[in-house]
């Protein structure tokens, strides 16, 4: 089983205040991505549910690296609308600094959910409507793929595919640069 990523736009819905606290949509129900999945409202409510009686957090992390934690999400939640979260990017990290610096420009303004898929149906369109989700982590990132829909990219979309290449090849060039 394959970790997968959705992207989210947030836009105007991810704002930064006193300098860490972060808060917007990770994921939007209903709307379809570019590979045609749609996240059908409550598919998070089971993780959130096995997470809480764990004693467990969503991470947060800097473009899905597991390498990178710069924060925590204090409360990650489903409404009406969608996954919403609000956390704190931490500036005692350094790549928490550089993040909360990049959210208070505006150069960064993208959440993306890492998750597995548990539960998932075909509708009569070919799209793939995700019932059931197990979450892993909320990312910041740089490149949203869809931002006005708020979720993007998953696992086995040929697309996907070509922008995890991208950044896998931009970690290993940004790995090698920390090394000289």
């Amino acid at each position: 089983m394959t970790l997968e990523h959705k992207f989210c736009a947030t836009g105007a819905q991810m704002r930064l205040t006193d300098g860490t606290e972060i808060a917007g949509y990770a994921s939007v129900f209903g709307k379809a991505d570019q590979g045609g999945d749609i996240v059908e409202r409550g598919a998070y409510a089971a993780s959130l549910a096995r997470m809480a009686v764990a004693g467990g957090k969503v991470k947060m992390l800097w473009q899905h690296d597991p390498a990178q934690p710069i924060g925590v999400w204090d409360e990650v939640r489903e409404d009406d609308c969608g996954l919403w979260v609000k956390g704190r990017v931490l500036t005692d990290v350094a790549r928490g600094r550089e993040a909360a610096a990049l959210i208070g420009a505006g150069a960064i303004d993208g959440l993306s959910i890492g998750y597995r898929t548990v539960r998932a149906r075909k509708d009569d369109g070919g799209r793939r409507l995700l019932s059931e989700l197990e979450l892993w982590e909320v990312s910041l990132v740089t490149f949203p793929m869809l931002p006005d829909a708020r979720v993007g990219a998953k696992g086995d979309d040929p697309a996907a595919a070509t922008l995890r290449d991208l950044a896998a090849a931009f970690r290993d060039a940004r790995r090698l640069l920390a090394t000289d």
